[in-house]
């Protein structure tokens, strides 16, 4: 029996190799290639768009912007041209869930500060009271890498038409309803061509999600798959 064995350990070793190389082959070719969708204002809740872009299905992009960061510098989308990003609304006064987005979004800073490629906006949604100086104090005791991250403020109603129309990050409810109190949780991921790529629980780094929902850990796994995306 021996003898049969050394007889044919080629025949069994190239078999072997053969079974390994083809089930890998099969495995690669059969596991689903991971994509990130484009999100347009068709595509998401209804609540969370305004009534006069609800229709728009193609070719949706964050619209032009100009606000004032921490160190009293205008930051528009020039700043962040070709830069993948994320965005989320804030208030320095916030006990709710701001301590904790911010926090979350000070880990992510420390996760993407070596990446040219990567870059974080947050607006205020209360720039009555978040002027520069508010601002500034509010960025030195949460570590804000000024290259890496603008807290940002600005006229209200650009603000808040920016959150509602461009980056489709707060329910919209009546038209009258555009200029009230934006509050939410949602980190947005922004491509390097202005649109937006996902939506993220910025309460969440790492916790179990309800389907649907991605948390901050998984928005940085995004970020690094956008990176390495060939556009």
């Amino acid at each position: 029996m021996f003898r049969k064995l050394k007889e044919y350990r080629l025949f069994i070793g190239f078999f072997v190799v053969f079974s390994i190389i083809t089930i890998s082959a099969f495995y690669v070719v059969l596991k689903p290639k991971k994509t990130l969708p484009i999100y347009n204002p068709s595509d998401v809740n209804p609540e969370m768009v305004d009534s006069t872009i609800q229709y728009v299905a193609l070719d949706h992009t964050i619209a032009d912007f100009s606000f004032t960061n921490q160190n009293g510098k205008t930051i528009t989308q020039k700043d962040y041209e070709g830069k993948i990003y994320v965005a989320d609304f804030f208030f320095t006064t916030c006990r709710s869930i701001c301590p904790k987005m911010t926090n979350n979004m000070t880990w992510l800073q420390n996760q993407i500060k070596n990446n040219p490629k990567v870059m974080l906006l947050s607006h205020s949604v209360t720039p009555e009271i978040d002027s520069v100086s508010v601002l500034k104090k509010y960025a030195l005791e949460k570590g804000v890498i000024d290259s890496k991250w603008n807290l940002v403020t600005g006229n209200k109603k650009d603000i808040y038409f920016i959150a509602r129309k461009s980056y489709l990050a707060v329910k919209t409810g009546k038209p009258s309803e555009m200029y009230d109190m934006v509050h939410t949780e949602n980190f947005v991921l922004v491509d390097s061509k202005r649109r937006v790529r996902g939506f993220y629980d910025g309460t969440n780094l790492d916790g179990p999600t309800e389907p649907g929902i991605k948390n901050v850990k998984q928005l940085l796994e995004d970020i690094n798959f956008l990176c390495s995306e060939k556009e």
